[in-house]
């Protein structure tokens, strides 16, 4: 599942994944707080946390890509809160390239991605 974790605050959206994560997740939470943000700022910060007993559909994971690559250049920073490490090693290996600041957080600093979010 994907949940807001916090209200949209500006051009912020942050999500929390758990559980068993789906396309219907994505099209019913994140993907239109996205495009809400969208229609008011012509960027969109996030912070996407990811519990460790998350899991992706496949469907889950093409919602993701196309919409990221169709909005590449719609994200201002993306902060990825995760002690998932095949999550955390693929952001370090394609994370270079964002045309956008993407940074890494442990769970425990969940706190210090939403100041880095908001500087």
């Amino acid at each position: 599942m994907i949940e807001l974790i916090q209200p949209i605050d500006a051009n912020l959206v942050a999500v929390r994944a758990s559980g068993q994560v789906t396309a219907q997740d994505y099209e019913r939470v994140l993907i239109p707080a996205l495009k809400d943000v969208l229609a008011a700022h012509p960027k969109a910060r996030v912070l996407y946390q990811v519990d460790p007993d998350t899991h992706f559909t496949a469907g889950a994971i093409w919602d993701d890509a196309t919409f990221g690559l169709g909005h590449v250049f719609s994200f201002e920073r993306l902060a990825l809160v995760s002690d998932t490490e095949w999550i955390n090693n693929s952001v370090k290996a394609l994370g270079f390239l964002m045309p956008f600041p993407v940074r890494l957080f442990a769970l425990q600093e969940a706190q210090a991605a939403l100041d880095w979010l908001a500087e």
